[in-house]
């Protein structure tokens, strides 16, 4: 099949492309009346920079945002993987925990972070229980999901050749599975960073999510943008990561070319 005349182009023209065309469309928001208050120009934008940094809180927001994002994915990862396995494995534990699991992931995060403050206090602590049960209802979902649909038929194969549990886990299961905790290590991350906001309104003193906040309070619109633009930043990162994770775990894995 001939191969269309873009997909000759380099994926770095594509890039700029994409990236020109962001420039172009955030000056005309930057120069309309209604948008130009919401949108500052770039350069005002990014000018904001030295104006956080000279304040004493840009660094601070950011360690503070990283860690609690990173605690939280991290424990919600530790117990979506073997509660999303127990659940696969074992119908009645599937048929206790998933009700609850479905029930409380259509529940926004804001939703329910009153009540972590009341029981968890302020500060750290309710941030990373807010991040923690986000990540964890995304991420046990979908390996879950990954689990019921590793080949039966593998599994039967396995027993009759003698296999216990633990060895169908290990040399079916978990390789099967292994493309479905990628893509759960992905939507978390980026669960997480969505959950930031929410998270930070537990009475935080420092935070990407919480200076949003504290900014859209003042009307202070160009520094806010440029937190908002560093959050996404972060994600892309994140993200970039994880596809390299994905080539070194997963390069086994036939996947379509577009």
């Amino acid at each position: 099949m001939k191969k269309k005349k873009s997909s000759k182009i380099p994926k770095s023209i594509w890039l700029l492309l994409s990236f020109l065309t962001a420039m172009v469309l955030w000056t005309l928001l930057s120069m309309n009346e209604k948008t130009a208050r919401s949108f500052p120009n770039v350069i005002v934008t990014f000018q904001s920079l030295g104006t956080m940094i000279e304040r004493g809180v840009f660094f601070k927001d950011i360690q503070s945002s990283l860690i609690s994002v990173s605690a939280g994915f991290a424990i919600g990862f530790a117990l979506s993987l073997p509660i999303a396995i127990l659940m696969a494995w074992y119908i009645p534990v599937r048929n206790i925990i998933e009700p609850w699991i479905q029930f409380i992931r259509n529940i926004p995060p804001l939703a329910y972070v009153p009540l972590v403050v009341l029981s968890a206090g302020v500060g750290r602590r309710p941030q990373i229980i807010v991040i923690t049960i986000a990540t964890f209802l995304i991420m046990t979902v979908t390996i879950y999901q990954g689990v019921l649909n590793v080949d039966e038929t593998l599994i039967k194969a396995a027993r009759v050749l003698g296999a216990t549990d633990k060895d169908i886990f290990l040399k079916v299961i978990a390789p099967a599975t292994l493309p479905f905790i990628i893509t759960a290590i992905r939507l978390g991350s980026s669960t997480a960073l969505t959950t930031l906001i929410a998270a930070e309104s537990t009475g935080a003193m420092a935070g990407l999510g919480m200076r949003v906040r504290s900014l859209n309070n003042s009307f202070e619109s160009a520094p806010m943008l440029l937190y908002i633009i560093i959050i996404g930043i972060i994600g892309m990162l994140v993200e970039q990561f994880v596809k390299f994770l994905e080539r070194r775990f997963t390069g086994w894995q036939e996947k379509r070319e577009v």
